[in-house]
């Protein structure tokens, strides 16, 4: 019988981009296998285009309860016959997704009762892409490195870019403003990049449109607020002389597909040990409070880091 092999990640936006990574390893590994996600449905889309999946299922994440719509989600995941499953959750609701599996396939991962349990302390005490290389080596999964995103594909000739440009990802989740440095020092930067002929590029979503219209007022910068696809900031990441952000989502597509990006973190609110970006070119500033870093410390690592 051929190997079917199960890969649970629900979420969220920066931890499945590092877990990419792993299942292009998991894929390379098991060449020959269908393999399935289980993810949750904001995620279906980079699942489905990344090329290391042969299907997708949707998590609805019942409550325990909720017997129906457990028994619904035991009844699909056990139709599959799964071999093996890589959770790359490993949280509390995965580990009892085990249990709903008869009969129990190899379970590579942290839940009690798997055949390849991880429960060293170093697998969460840094960031959660090393923890997963170092649960797939159990498994004989040796080599996992960071996905570069190159299948991510954006068309950026709908904008005025100019070259070089510099990207600036001023926003975060609406509920962690701690996480946020203060859209003054955006603009300080923003004017620093328009006085040695760089053109700075804001980025963001709907909740980012009062914070980079504070950014970009009177200054000839390019504002993408609403513009632009996850796709089209990987893509606007490959051009760029490089990026400065808070630690958000967006923010890590730029680290990982290699682009020099400075990175702003609250410590208490997250930390660069367990948090950080994971690319090669990527510099951090942590503080206990964004408010209190200065722009003079900002610009002195992005003159350093961009060679300006």
């Amino acid at each position: 019988m051929s190997e079917r092999i199960l890969v649970i990640k629900l979420g969220a936006l920066g931890d499945f981009i590092y877990a990419l990574g792993p299942m292009k390893a998991i894929r390379a590994h098991h060449s020959a296998a269908h393999i399935t996600l289980l993810t949750t449905q904001p995620f279906a889309g980079l699942a489905r285009d990344c090329g290391y999946l042969d299907a997708i299922l949707i998590d609805e994440k019942p409550k325990w309860y909720q017997p129906v719509a457990l028994r619904r989600l035991a009844r699909t995941l056990n139709e599959q016959r799964f071999t093996r499953v890589y959770d790359l959750q490993n949280n509390d609701r995965t580990a009892g997704y085990l249990r709903l599996l008869k009969p129990r396939p190899e379970w590579v991962g942290a839940a009690s009762g798997a055949s390849h349990r991880n429960i060293s302390p170093e697998r969460t005490s840094g960031h959660a892409f090393h923890g997963h290389a170092q649960t797939l080596a159990m498994a004989g999964i040796d080599r996992v490195d960071l996905d570069t995103l190159l299948w991510m594909k954006g068309d950026l000739e709908r904008f005025d870019l100019h070259t070089p440009y510099v990207l600036l990802i001023a926003g975060c989740a609406p509920t962690r403003p701690e996480k946020r440095w203060p859209a003054a020092g955006y603009r300080e930067i923003a004017k620093r990049l328009l006085a040695a002929g760089i053109q700075p590029v804001l980025l963001g979503g709907a909740a980012e449109v009062e914070t980079n219209t504070a950014i970009a007022s009177g200054l000839p910068v390019l504002d993408l607020t609403g513009m632009t696809s996850l796709y089209d900031i990987a893509a606007l990441a490959r051009g760029a002389l490089g990026a400065i952000g808070n630690d958000t989502g967006p923010a890590h597509i730029i680290a990982v597909t290699g682009a020099k990006l400075v990175m702003l973190f609250c410590s208490a609110s997250s930390t660069v040990l367990k948090h950080g970006p994971q690319g090669a070119q990527a510099m951090t500033i942590e503080a206990p409070a964004l408010n209190a870093v200065a722009p003079d410390e900002v610009w002195g690592v992005t003159k350093e880091l961009f060679k300006l």
